[in-house]
Protein backbone atom coordinates (compact mmCIF):
# COMPACT_ATOMS: atom_id res chain seq x y z
CA UNK A 1 0.00 0.00 0.00
CA UNK A 2 2.82 2.19 0.57
CA UNK A 3 4.37 1.41 -2.29
CA UNK A 4 1.23 2.43 -4.36
CA UNK A 5 1.14 6.06 -2.10
CA UNK A 6 4.48 6.51 -3.90
CA UNK A 7 3.66 5.15 -7.16
CA UNK A 8 0.24 6.54 -7.92
CA UNK A 9 2.02 10.16 -7.16
CA UNK A 10 4.58 9.70 -9.44
CA UNK A 11 2.66 8.71 -12.31
CA UNK A 12 0.10 11.32 -12.22
CA UNK A 13 2.75 14.08 -11.74
CA UNK A 14 4.35 13.17 -15.58
CA UNK A 15 2.26 15.69 -16.94
CA UNK A 16 3.75 18.03 -14.83
CA UNK A 17 7.53 16.82 -15.19
CA UNK A 18 6.80 17.42 -19.10
CA UNK A 19 5.52 20.79 -18.90
CA UNK A 20 7.87 21.97 -16.47
CA UNK A 21 10.69 20.54 -18.64
CA UNK A 22 9.14 22.24 -21.49
CA UNK A 23 9.27 25.20 -20.10
CA UNK A 24 12.30 25.41 -18.30
CA UNK A 25 14.46 24.35 -21.99
CA UNK A 26 12.43 26.81 -23.62
CA UNK A 27 13.61 29.47 -20.88
CA UNK A 28 17.22 28.63 -21.35
CA UNK A 29 16.93 28.14 -25.39
CA UNK A 30 15.20 31.66 -25.56
CA UNK A 31 18.10 33.81 -27.51
CA UNK A 32 18.98 30.99 -29.63
CA UNK A 33 15.39 30.25 -30.62
CA UNK A 34 15.40 34.01 -31.35
CA UNK A 35 18.31 34.11 -33.48
CA UNK A 36 17.28 31.53 -35.26
CA UNK A 37 13.60 32.72 -36.24
CA UNK A 38 15.24 36.14 -36.06
CA UNK A 39 13.10 37.65 -33.62
CA UNK A 40 13.73 39.55 -30.13
CA UNK A 41 13.97 37.30 -27.53
CA UNK A 42 11.87 39.34 -25.46
CA UNK A 43 8.97 38.22 -28.23
CA UNK A 44 9.13 35.15 -27.92
CA UNK A 45 7.20 35.37 -24.55
CA UNK A 46 4.76 34.66 -26.69
CA UNK A 47 5.71 31.34 -28.03
CA UNK A 48 5.43 30.79 -23.66
CA UNK A 49 2.05 32.95 -23.21
CA UNK A 50 0.30 31.27 -26.07
CA UNK A 51 0.79 28.12 -24.67
CA UNK A 52 -0.60 29.40 -20.90
CA UNK A 53 -3.56 30.82 -22.45
CA UNK A 54 -4.56 27.65 -24.24
CA UNK A 55 -4.15 25.82 -20.93
CA UNK A 56 -6.00 28.61 -19.10
CA UNK A 57 -9.41 27.75 -22.16
CA UNK A 58 -9.60 24.58 -22.38
CA UNK A 59 -9.10 23.67 -18.58
CA UNK A 60 -12.27 24.01 -18.04
CA UNK A 61 -13.45 21.23 -20.25
CA UNK A 62 -11.08 18.97 -18.45
CA UNK A 63 -13.15 18.14 -15.38
CA UNK A 64 -16.33 17.19 -17.91
CA UNK A 65 -14.22 15.16 -19.65
CA UNK A 66 -13.19 13.37 -16.78
CA UNK A 67 -16.31 12.51 -15.42
CA UNK A 68 -17.58 11.67 -18.96
CA UNK A 69 -15.07 9.57 -20.40
CA UNK A 70 -13.26 8.58 -17.53
CA UNK A 71 -9.82 10.16 -15.95
CA UNK A 72 -7.58 7.17 -17.33
CA UNK A 73 -8.18 7.60 -20.53
CA UNK A 74 -8.86 11.26 -20.53
CA UNK A 75 -5.35 11.40 -19.19
CA UNK A 76 -3.31 9.26 -21.39
CA UNK A 77 -5.29 11.04 -24.80
CA UNK A 78 -3.94 13.95 -23.30
CA UNK A 79 -0.28 13.34 -22.78
CA UNK A 80 -0.39 11.62 -26.00
CA UNK A 81 -2.17 15.29 -27.73
CA UNK A 82 0.83 17.01 -25.49
CA UNK A 83 3.55 14.96 -27.30
CA UNK A 84 1.73 15.47 -30.41
CA UNK A 85 2.57 19.00 -30.08
CA UNK A 86 5.30 19.08 -28.73
CA UNK A 87 6.87 16.81 -32.10
CA UNK A 88 5.01 19.56 -34.17
CA UNK A 89 6.71 23.15 -32.46
CA UNK A 90 10.37 21.12 -32.75
CA UNK A 91 9.39 21.06 -36.71
CA UNK A 92 8.41 25.30 -36.53
CA UNK A 93 10.60 27.65 -38.79
CA UNK A 94 8.57 30.71 -37.54
CA UNK A 95 7.49 32.35 -34.14
CA UNK A 96 4.05 32.52 -35.91
CA UNK A 97 4.47 28.53 -36.73
CA UNK A 98 5.63 28.14 -33.13
CA UNK A 99 2.85 29.73 -31.50
CA UNK A 100 0.23 27.70 -33.49
CA UNK A 101 2.05 24.34 -32.52
CA UNK A 102 2.39 25.98 -29.05
CA UNK A 103 -1.74 26.49 -28.70
CA UNK A 104 -1.99 23.01 -30.12
CA UNK A 105 0.37 22.08 -27.71
CA UNK A 106 -2.05 23.24 -24.61
CA UNK A 107 -5.29 21.26 -26.21
CA UNK A 108 -3.28 18.12 -24.22
CA UNK A 109 -1.62 20.08 -21.76
CA UNK A 110 -5.22 21.95 -20.36
CA UNK A 111 -6.38 18.16 -19.65
CA UNK A 112 -3.21 16.74 -18.44
CA UNK A 113 -2.61 18.73 -15.19
CA UNK A 114 -6.25 18.51 -13.60
CA UNK A 115 -7.18 15.21 -14.50
CA UNK A 116 -3.63 13.91 -13.11
CA UNK A 117 -4.45 15.45 -9.93
CA UNK A 118 -8.31 14.59 -10.13
CA UNK A 119 -6.84 10.78 -9.96
CA UNK A 120 -4.29 11.46 -6.74
CA UNK A 121 -7.22 12.90 -4.86
CA UNK A 122 -9.56 10.14 -5.41
CA UNK A 123 -6.35 7.41 -5.25
CA UNK A 124 -4.99 8.94 -1.99
CA UNK A 125 -6.85 8.75 1.89
CA UNK A 126 -6.48 11.94 3.32
CA UNK A 127 -4.08 10.48 5.98
CA UNK A 128 -1.51 9.69 3.26
CA UNK A 129 -2.34 13.14 1.43
CA UNK A 130 0.70 14.92 2.49
CA UNK A 131 2.83 12.23 1.89
CA UNK A 132 1.60 12.18 -1.33
CA UNK A 133 1.45 15.84 -2.43
CA UNK A 134 5.54 15.94 -1.40
CA UNK A 135 5.75 12.71 -3.94
CA UNK A 136 3.60 14.51 -6.13
CA UNK A 137 6.00 17.33 -6.19
CA UNK A 138 9.26 14.83 -6.92
CA UNK A 139 8.95 14.65 -11.02
CA UNK A 140 7.84 18.78 -11.78
CA UNK A 141 11.59 19.13 -9.57
CA UNK A 142 13.27 16.89 -11.71
CA UNK A 143 12.11 18.15 -14.84
CA UNK A 144 12.76 21.72 -13.96
CA UNK A 145 15.92 19.99 -12.56
CA UNK A 146 17.24 18.60 -15.61
CA UNK A 147 15.29 21.64 -17.77
CA UNK A 148 17.71 24.01 -17.62
CA UNK A 149 21.17 21.89 -17.92
CA UNK A 150 19.46 19.97 -20.90
CA UNK A 151 18.62 23.03 -22.96
CA UNK A 152 21.94 24.56 -22.02
CA UNK A 153 23.42 21.25 -23.65
CA UNK A 154 20.97 21.30 -26.32
CA UNK A 155 21.54 24.48 -27.21
CA UNK A 156 25.36 24.23 -27.19
CA UNK A 157 26.13 21.03 -28.95
CA UNK A 158 22.60 20.71 -31.11
CA UNK A 159 19.57 22.73 -32.46
CA UNK A 160 16.98 23.68 -30.22
CA UNK A 161 14.47 21.97 -31.88
CA UNK A 162 15.37 18.98 -29.39
CA UNK A 163 13.98 20.48 -26.37
CA UNK A 164 10.57 20.36 -28.27
CA UNK A 165 11.51 16.79 -29.68
CA UNK A 166 12.53 15.54 -25.96
CA UNK A 167 9.00 15.47 -24.91
CA UNK A 168 7.72 12.51 -26.89
CA UNK A 169 9.35 9.42 -25.62
CA UNK A 170 8.75 11.15 -22.10
CA UNK A 171 4.99 10.79 -23.12
CA UNK A 172 5.04 7.80 -24.75
CA UNK A 173 6.48 6.63 -20.72
CA UNK A 174 3.99 8.29 -18.92
CA UNK A 175 0.87 6.66 -21.04
CA UNK A 176 2.42 3.25 -20.79
CA UNK A 177 2.84 3.57 -16.64
CA UNK A 178 -0.87 5.11 -16.41
CA UNK A 179 -2.23 2.32 -18.77
CA UNK A 180 -0.55 -0.48 -16.41
CA UNK A 181 -0.42 0.91 -12.65
CA UNK A 182 -3.67 3.58 -12.51
CA UNK A 183 -7.20 2.57 -11.89
CA UNK A 184 -10.08 4.33 -13.57
CA UNK A 185 -12.37 5.20 -11.42
CA UNK A 186 -15.05 7.56 -11.72
CA UNK A 187 -18.19 8.65 -9.72
CA UNK A 188 -21.27 7.30 -9.21
CA UNK A 189 -23.36 10.07 -10.27
CA UNK A 190 -24.03 10.83 -13.70
CA UNK A 191 -22.29 13.46 -15.83
CA UNK A 192 -23.32 17.04 -15.61
CA UNK A 193 -24.65 18.56 -19.11
CA UNK A 194 -21.81 20.40 -20.98
CA UNK A 195 -22.31 23.66 -20.37
CA UNK A 196 -21.66 25.30 -24.21
CA UNK A 197 -22.88 28.73 -22.86
CA UNK A 198 -20.46 28.95 -20.11
CA UNK A 199 -17.50 27.83 -21.86
CA UNK A 200 -17.84 29.78 -24.72
CA UNK A 201 -17.91 33.35 -22.46
CA UNK A 202 -15.21 32.31 -19.99
CA UNK A 203 -13.05 31.75 -23.42
CA UNK A 204 -13.68 34.71 -24.78
CA UNK A 205 -12.98 36.48 -21.19
CA UNK A 206 -9.77 34.59 -21.17
CA UNK A 207 -8.52 35.40 -24.70
CA UNK A 208 -9.55 39.02 -24.36
CA UNK A 209 -7.99 39.83 -20.90
CA UNK A 210 -4.78 38.25 -21.60
CA UNK A 211 -4.53 38.97 -25.48
CA UNK A 212 -4.61 42.80 -24.18
CA UNK A 213 -2.20 42.37 -21.77
CA UNK A 214 0.36 40.47 -23.95
CA UNK A 215 -0.15 43.40 -26.87
CA UNK A 216 0.09 46.48 -24.23
CA UNK A 217 3.11 48.42 -24.38
CA UNK A 218 4.40 46.33 -27.09
CA UNK A 219 3.41 48.77 -30.50
CA UNK A 220 1.87 45.19 -32.33
CA UNK A 221 -1.47 46.41 -32.47
CA UNK A 222 -3.11 50.26 -31.78
CA UNK A 223 -3.54 50.62 -27.89
CA UNK A 224 -7.05 51.39 -28.19
CA UNK A 225 -7.54 47.81 -29.77
CA UNK A 226 -5.68 46.47 -26.54
CA UNK A 227 -8.13 48.40 -24.25
CA UNK A 228 -10.98 47.63 -26.60
CA UNK A 229 -9.95 43.60 -26.26
CA UNK A 230 -9.59 44.03 -22.67
CA UNK A 231 -12.96 45.62 -21.97
CA UNK A 232 -14.64 43.01 -24.01
CA UNK A 233 -12.64 40.02 -22.10
CA UNK A 234 -13.72 42.16 -18.64
CA UNK A 235 -17.11 41.98 -20.09
CA UNK A 236 -17.89 38.26 -20.93
CA UNK A 237 -16.13 37.37 -18.02
CA UNK A 238 -18.29 39.50 -15.75
CA UNK A 239 -21.58 37.82 -18.15
CA UNK A 240 -20.07 34.65 -17.12
CA UNK A 241 -20.14 35.11 -13.05
CA UNK A 242 -23.75 36.31 -13.43
CA UNK A 243 -24.96 33.26 -15.39
CA UNK A 244 -23.13 31.13 -13.09
CA UNK A 245 -24.95 31.99 -10.74
CA UNK A 246 -28.70 30.94 -11.55
CA UNK A 247 -26.90 27.78 -12.56
CA UNK A 248 -27.18 24.28 -10.95
CA UNK A 249 -24.53 23.41 -13.05
CA UNK A 250 -22.01 26.03 -14.68
CA UNK A 251 -19.17 24.17 -15.91
CA UNK A 252 -16.97 25.75 -13.44
CA UNK A 253 -18.74 26.27 -10.10
CA UNK A 254 -17.47 29.82 -8.84
CA UNK A 255 -19.50 28.80 -5.25
CA UNK A 256 -16.37 26.09 -4.08
CA UNK A 257 -14.69 29.40 -3.28
CA UNK A 258 -16.69 29.54 -0.27
CA UNK A 259 -14.31 27.32 1.60
CA UNK A 260 -11.79 28.90 3.53
CA UNK A 261 -9.13 26.34 2.25
CA UNK A 262 -9.66 26.50 -0.99
CA UNK A 263 -10.34 30.43 -1.17
CA UNK A 264 -6.64 30.64 0.69
CA UNK A 265 -5.20 28.45 -1.75
CA UNK A 266 -6.90 29.46 -5.10
CA UNK A 267 -7.27 33.62 -4.47
CA UNK A 268 -3.95 33.76 -1.94
CA UNK A 269 -1.95 32.11 -3.76
CA UNK A 270 -2.33 33.99 -7.16
CA UNK A 271 1.11 36.21 -5.89
CA UNK A 272 2.74 33.52 -5.38
CA UNK A 273 1.86 31.76 -8.73
CA UNK A 274 2.96 34.97 -10.59
CA UNK A 275 6.14 35.41 -9.02
CA UNK A 276 6.73 31.64 -10.32
CA UNK A 277 5.91 32.22 -13.78
CA UNK A 278 7.87 35.33 -14.01
CA UNK A 279 10.99 34.19 -12.16
CA UNK A 280 12.17 31.03 -14.79
CA UNK A 281 11.60 33.28 -17.65
CA UNK A 282 13.49 36.22 -16.44
CA UNK A 283 16.53 34.07 -14.46
CA UNK A 284 17.67 32.61 -18.02
CA UNK A 285 17.48 35.96 -19.85
CA UNK A 286 19.58 37.91 -17.16
CA UNK A 287 22.39 35.37 -16.99
CA UNK A 288 22.48 35.22 -20.89
CA UNK A 289 21.63 38.52 -22.16
CA UNK A 290 22.76 40.52 -19.29
CA UNK A 291 25.50 38.54 -17.83
CA UNK A 292 27.20 37.16 -21.31
CA UNK A 293 26.91 33.38 -20.12
CA UNK A 294 26.57 30.70 -22.18
CA UNK A 295 23.11 28.78 -22.64
CA UNK A 296 25.00 25.57 -20.95
CA UNK A 297 26.58 28.14 -17.59
CA UNK A 298 23.46 29.68 -17.87
CA UNK A 299 21.38 26.06 -17.25
CA UNK A 300 23.83 25.11 -14.02
CA UNK A 301 23.22 27.82 -12.30
CA UNK A 302 19.01 27.91 -12.37
CA UNK A 303 19.45 24.34 -11.69
CA UNK A 304 19.84 25.23 -8.28
CA UNK A 305 15.73 26.43 -7.91
CA UNK A 306 14.85 23.13 -8.85
CA UNK A 307 17.56 21.11 -6.62
CA UNK A 308 15.91 22.96 -3.60
CA UNK A 309 12.40 22.20 -5.05
CA UNK A 310 13.58 18.45 -4.75
CA UNK A 311 14.90 18.84 -1.50
CA UNK A 312 11.41 19.61 -0.07
CA UNK A 313 10.55 15.87 0.63
CA UNK A 314 13.08 16.15 2.87
CA UNK A 315 12.08 18.55 5.49
CA UNK A 316 7.82 18.55 4.35
CA UNK A 317 6.43 16.51 6.06
CA UNK A 318 8.50 17.53 9.41
CA UNK A 319 7.61 20.70 8.96
CA UNK A 320 3.91 20.66 8.83
CA UNK A 321 3.74 18.34 11.99
CA UNK A 322 5.73 20.93 13.84
CA UNK A 323 4.11 24.24 12.91
CA UNK A 324 1.18 23.38 11.01
CA UNK A 325 -0.08 24.74 7.78
CA UNK A 326 -0.85 28.42 8.61
CA UNK A 327 2.79 28.90 10.13
CA UNK A 328 4.25 27.27 7.58
CA UNK A 329 2.46 29.29 4.89
CA UNK A 330 3.05 32.66 6.55
CA UNK A 331 6.83 31.99 6.99
CA UNK A 332 7.86 30.46 3.33
CA UNK A 333 5.72 33.30 1.78
CA UNK A 334 7.80 35.79 3.61
CA UNK A 335 11.09 34.38 3.09
CA UNK A 336 10.28 33.42 -0.55
CA UNK A 337 9.50 37.20 -1.04
CA UNK A 338 12.72 38.20 0.29
CA UNK A 339 14.62 35.54 -2.17
CA UNK A 340 13.08 37.27 -5.06
CA UNK A 341 14.08 40.29 -4.10
CA UNK A 342 17.74 39.55 -3.50
CA UNK A 343 17.70 38.34 -7.28
CA UNK A 344 17.81 41.90 -7.97
CA UNK A 345 21.69 42.29 -6.44
CA UNK A 346 23.18 39.78 -8.63
CA UNK A 347 25.69 40.99 -10.69
CA UNK A 348 28.00 39.69 -13.73
CA UNK A 349 30.88 39.88 -11.07
CA UNK A 350 28.77 38.18 -8.56
CA UNK A 351 30.37 34.77 -7.33
CA UNK A 352 28.48 32.35 -9.10
CA UNK A 353 28.78 29.64 -5.83
CA UNK A 354 27.07 32.45 -4.13
CA UNK A 355 23.93 32.76 -6.82
CA UNK A 356 24.01 29.15 -7.06
CA UNK A 357 23.43 28.83 -3.06
CA UNK A 358 21.09 31.84 -3.25
CA UNK A 359 18.63 30.39 -5.98
CA UNK A 360 18.94 26.76 -4.11
CA UNK A 361 17.11 28.12 -0.77
CA UNK A 362 14.66 30.05 -2.77
CA UNK A 363 13.81 27.01 -4.46
CA UNK A 364 13.35 25.40 -1.48
CA UNK A 365 11.31 27.56 0.55
CA UNK A 366 8.93 28.37 -2.00
CA UNK A 367 8.65 24.75 -3.38
CA UNK A 368 7.52 23.99 0.65
CA UNK A 369 4.56 26.85 0.50
CA UNK A 370 3.47 25.43 -2.74
CA UNK A 371 2.66 22.25 -1.29
CA UNK A 372 1.41 22.91 1.87
CA UNK A 373 -0.97 25.38 -0.07
CA UNK A 374 -2.13 22.80 -2.45
CA UNK A 375 -2.55 20.02 0.08
CA UNK A 376 -4.36 22.44 2.18
CA UNK A 377 -6.77 23.92 -0.38
CA UNK A 378 -8.51 20.44 -1.43
CA UNK A 379 -8.84 19.50 2.87
CA UNK A 380 -12.58 20.50 2.78
CA UNK A 381 -13.68 20.35 -0.88
CA UNK A 382 -16.64 17.33 -0.96
CA UNK A 383 -15.58 14.86 -3.55
CA UNK A 384 -18.59 14.93 -6.28
CA UNK A 385 -16.93 18.43 -6.15
CA UNK A 386 -13.33 17.75 -6.69
CA UNK A 387 -13.43 17.91 -10.33
CA UNK A 388 -14.70 21.49 -10.58
CA UNK A 389 -12.02 22.14 -7.81
CA UNK A 390 -9.35 20.45 -9.28
CA UNK A 391 -10.11 22.28 -12.94
CA UNK A 392 -10.56 25.95 -11.14
CA UNK A 393 -7.45 25.30 -9.56
CA UNK A 394 -5.05 24.35 -12.67
CA UNK A 395 -6.80 27.60 -14.45
CA UNK A 396 -5.99 29.74 -11.83
CA UNK A 397 -2.36 28.02 -11.99
CA UNK A 398 -1.98 28.61 -15.22
CA UNK A 399 -3.32 32.11 -15.53
CA UNK A 400 -1.29 32.98 -12.88
CA UNK A 401 2.34 31.96 -14.89
CA UNK A 402 0.80 33.40 -17.77
CA UNK A 403 0.35 36.42 -16.19
CA UNK A 404 4.22 36.59 -14.50
CA UNK A 405 5.45 35.76 -17.54
CA UNK A 406 3.88 38.63 -19.80
CA UNK A 407 4.52 40.75 -16.44
CA UNK A 408 8.45 40.22 -16.05
CA UNK A 409 8.70 41.09 -19.66
CA UNK A 410 6.93 44.43 -19.11
CA UNK A 411 9.08 44.92 -16.35
CA UNK A 412 12.11 44.34 -18.06
CA UNK A 413 11.26 46.02 -21.46
CA UNK A 414 9.85 49.30 -19.01
CA UNK A 415 13.02 49.38 -16.98
CA UNK A 416 15.12 49.08 -20.62
CA UNK A 417 13.37 51.89 -21.80
CA UNK A 418 13.94 53.84 -17.94
CA UNK A 419 17.62 53.34 -18.68
CA UNK A 420 17.78 54.92 -22.35
CA UNK A 421 17.66 51.90 -24.27
CA UNK A 422 15.74 49.60 -25.58
CA UNK A 423 14.41 45.78 -25.60
CA UNK A 424 16.62 44.43 -28.30
CA UNK A 425 19.36 45.28 -26.30
CA UNK A 426 19.16 44.25 -22.71
CA UNK A 427 21.92 44.91 -19.97
CA UNK A 428 22.21 43.63 -16.55
CA UNK A 429 20.58 46.83 -14.60
CA UNK A 430 17.40 46.15 -16.73
CA UNK A 431 16.39 43.32 -15.06
CA UNK A 432 16.72 44.12 -11.16
CA UNK A 433 13.66 46.41 -10.86
CA UNK A 434 11.53 43.17 -12.49
CA UNK A 435 13.12 40.95 -9.73
CA UNK A 436 12.38 44.02 -6.67
CA UNK A 437 9.19 43.94 -8.12
CA UNK A 438 8.19 40.56 -8.03
CA UNK A 439 9.62 39.98 -4.70
CA UNK A 440 7.35 43.03 -3.14
CA UNK A 441 4.06 41.61 -4.96
CA UNK A 442 4.84 38.38 -3.19
CA UNK A 443 4.07 39.74 0.00
CA UNK A 444 0.16 40.38 -0.44
CA UNK A 445 -0.69 36.50 -0.12
CA UNK A 446 0.25 37.48 3.68
CA UNK A 447 -3.04 39.03 3.92
CA UNK A 448 -4.95 35.75 2.67
CA UNK A 449 -2.72 32.95 5.21
CA UNK A 450 -3.02 35.10 7.68
CA UNK A 451 -6.87 35.13 8.17
CA UNK A 452 -6.39 31.30 8.26
CA UNK A 453 -7.08 28.96 11.14
CA UNK A 454 -3.97 28.11 13.02
CA UNK A 455 -5.42 24.96 13.26
CA UNK A 456 -6.74 24.50 9.75
CA UNK A 457 -5.43 20.83 8.10
CA UNK A 458 -4.84 19.36 11.58
CA UNK A 459 -6.36 16.15 9.99
CA UNK A 460 -3.52 16.11 6.92
CA UNK A 461 -1.02 16.18 9.08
Amino acid sequence: MAHRGRLVPLIVACPLFLQNLDTSVMATALPSIARSLNVQALHLNLAITSYLLSLAIFLPVSGWCAERFGPKRVFCCAIAFFSLGSALCGAATSLPALVLFRILQGLGGAMMVPVGRLILLRSVPPAQMVAAMVWFTVPPAIGRMVGPLFGGAIVTWTSWRWIFLVNVPFGLLGIALALWFIDDRREDTAPEPFDTGGFVLLALGLIGLLGALETAGKALVPGWVSWSVAGAGALAMGLYLLRSRRMASPIIDLRILRHPTYFASIIGGTPLRIAIGASPFLLPLMLQLGFGLSPLDSGLLTVATALGSLATRTVMTQAIRRIGFRTLLLATTTLTSLFYASYSLFRPDTPHVLMFCTLLLGGLVNSMGMVALQTLGFSDIPKPRMSHATTLSSMAQQLSLSFGVVLGASLVSAAACWHGGDAAHLTARDFSPAFAVIGAMTLLSLFFFVRLDKDEGAGLR
